[in-house]
């Protein structure tokens, strides 16, 4: 085994991964086939039979499942185990509506903690860390998944759960906590909060943060990493592909492996479904191999990203993705012009006087669309010269719509005045509707 492996799965060459992948597929495409009707007609609609899968490349003959798929089999047509084999249930963190329900053996909650416990200890997690799980527990799976991984590796693991900023503060001192688990834009709230208690955030004894659950910038990653002084790596997974754990930064930080032995990753346009050509963005596919109760095929998860090119130095070789670019379904247009709203936030975290929040506004004026950006100002910066303010603003402005082509209004802010949440961060609203 490589020194600094947790499963020597995670050194691999692409023949091991390849021909892995290939037996593993062939496997899931015929339990599906054989076990669950609706896989079976789908299949059957699209002419592939299990016999049919003879290469990676006929995975693309497989018919994607969608997320509209799986809450019409809601609540457990897709398992394809008896009943009491199962252990436990997750559902996505959708509000309204039909949820999609996960149901796992408790053979796929060994093998989701090890592929977590893999993650941490990719990134330099050991079992003498401190790790704090400042994350929702319950049906979100980001909790429980993490915590599995912590456990694994035998770190004493404190599930704190999130929000109540001031006891996550008395935990980390009290139990020197080295390790977090943590919303991006939950950080910079607890971090203001240290400071407004006249206190260094970089004294804590935090040296390594894991990050994911909302999509967020190379920025806005700078900042928590120099507020902290620690690391943060990225982490990527969703509740249909077990939750945390899919993919995870090395101590590279050049993108997210996607441990390629228990998921197959494709990359399509969102329009035709295609492959993109290496290197492209587009929308994320992915097919659970190693999954008992309730395997999925091609399930388009809306995220957008890209294979990176290359090999990492870190000497992995699963592909790695970049960060999450954004959603195909969270894409506006404002006058004509596509927008995400991850190429604000890009702008924005890249000036200093800006604080931890920002609150994306599409209304419409009768005449046309108007896009509006509340800019939290940081407090020493939050000046009453009128001037400075409006040079600020004007600025902002400016590098907006040398991004975006389109000149928005800047509505400058004082500190902590925009709403927050424990949950992920509201960045957009479209109101043009509403009134």
């Amino acid at each position: 085994m490589h020194q600094d492996a947790y499963d020597p799965a995670e050194f691999w060459s692409r023949d091991q991964i390849e021909a892995t992948q290939l037996t593993r597929l062939k496997n899931v495409v015929a339990r599906v086939y054989k076990k669950n009707a609706f896989y079976r007609k789908r299949l059957d609609e699209a002419g592939v039979s299990p016999e049919s899968i003879r290469s990676l490349d006929d995975i693309e003959r497989i018919p994607f499942t969608t997320k509209d798929d799986l809450r019409s089999q809601y609540p457990l047509g897709l398992v394809i185990v008896p009943e009491e084999e199962l252990v436990r249930l997750h559902c996505s963190s959708g509000t309204t509506g039909t949820p999609v329900a996960i149901a796992h053996t408790q053979n796929d909650l060994n093998t989701w903690a090890d592929l977590m416990a893999r993650c941490l200890h990719m990134v330099g997690v050991r079992r003498e860390d401190v790790f704090q799980n400042m994350s929702g527990y319950g049906l979100f799976t980001g909790g429980l998944g993490i915590h599995s991984g912590a456990e694994r590796l035998g770190c004493m693991t404190i599930p704190a759960g999130p929000g109540n900023t001031a006891r996550q503060i008395k935990l980390v001192k009290d139990f020197h906590t080295t390790v977090a688990h943590i919303l991006p834009s939950y950080a910079l709230i607890l971090g203001e909060r240290i400071r407004e208690m006249g206190e260094n955030p970089a004294d804590l004894p935090l040296r390594i943060a894991v990050v994911g659950a909302e999509p967020y910038t190379a920025a806005f990653r700078q900042r928590i990493e120099d507020l902290f002084n620690m690391k943060v790596y990225n982490s990527y997974g969703l509740s249909e592909m077990n939750g945390p754990g899919v993919a995870f930064e090395c101590q590279e930080q050049n993108g997210l492996h996607i441990w390629e032995d228990a998921y197959f990753a494709e990359i399509v346009d969102p329009e035709t479904g295609r492959h993109v050509a290496p290197g492209e963005v587009g929308e994320l596919v992915m097919t659970t191999l190693v999954r008992e109760g309730m395997p999925i095929l091609r399930y388009r998860t809306r995220d957008l990203t890209r294979f990176l090119p290359g090999t990492c130095p870190c000497g992995r070789l699963h592909h790695r993705m970049d960060r999450i670019l954004g959603r195909s379904d969270d894409m506006f247009i404002c006058k004509g012009v596509n927008i995400y709203p991850q190429q604000i936030e890009d702008v924005l975290m890249k000036f200093p006087e800006v604080g931890r929040n920002y609150l994306i506004l599409l209304d419409n004026d009768n005449v046309g669309d108007i896009l509006r950006v509340q800019v939290e100002i940081r407090e020493e910066y939050f000046v009453e010269d009128l001037r400075v303010l409006r040079g600020l603003q004007n600025r902002i402005a400016h590098a907006l719509r040398s991004e975006i082509l389109v000149t928005p209004r800047i509505e400058l802010v004082q500190s902590n005045s925009l709403p927050v949440s424990d949950g992920k961060a509201v960045r957009f609203k479209d109101q043009r509707n509403s009134k």
